[in-house]
């Protein structure tokens, strides 16, 4: 195989380029939260657009001390009640240096329920205390294939400790999701960002 050495020039002088791949992520819309409300919803801009789906939630802030943050997904009714079933595990380690462990987290996890899903918990309502991470969601609007997400955080424990969580599962529904639904499990959102975005297909 030749070894092709390009001068200081070459791309200076380059006056056009081929095509290029089509790959990129496109922000669809963004939820930005500076008072109290109880949930953050996405209802539009989910479909066959995209097959891969990405939401960031950014410095999720609590109303409510030791608190989960969680996920629910709607699948052509009115709420946000598809059947999962998930899994889920989890670092945390005390600031004080004094615990930290590595453990699935049987509790967290979910067999066919309706449920709300956590994606991290025990969030301090502190005001430097706050979770963040992001979710893949794929192929939401499949009537074949169950839609598979996986999550992962890093999120301020109430104690105070650093929780680093990791979350997956799929909606057991053959009907395409058209709506996700962010919360805390007790009390209101007081402040964060959650953006959605589409990754290109390639």
């Amino acid at each position: 195989m030749a070894l092709v050495k390009y001068n200081n020039n070459s791309i200076s002088s380059v006056t056009a380029l081929g095509s290029l791949p089509a790959g990129g992520l496109n922000l669809l819309a963004t939820n930005t939260i500076t008072s109290g409300v109880s949930s953050s919803s996405f209802t539009s801009n989910i479909d066959s657009t995209y097959d891969t789906y990405i939401f960031k939630f950014i410095n999720m802030h609590p109303a409510t001390d030791n608190t989960h943050f969680q996920v629910n997904f709607r699948d052509g009714s009115s709420a946000f009640d598809a059947t999962k079933t998930t899994t889920m595990f989890f670092a945390r380690h005390r600031e004080d240096d004094g615990a930290s462990s590595l453990a699935y987290s049987s509790g967290e996890d979910l067999a066919q329920s309706t449920n709300y899903q956590n994606l991290y918990f025990d969030t301090g309502n502190g005001n430097d205390e706050s979770g963040s991470g992001e979710m893949f969601l794929f192929s939401p609007s499949s009537t074949t294939f169950v839609k598979h997400f996986i999550a992962k955080a890093s999120s301020y424990g109430e104690t105070p400790r650093e929780y680093n969580t990791f979350c997956a599962g799929y909606c057991n529904v053959t009907a395409a999701i058209d709506g996700v639904d962010f919360k805390f499990s007790s009390g209101n959102i007081d402040s964060g960002v959650i953006k959605m975005y589409g990754l290109s297909k390639s």
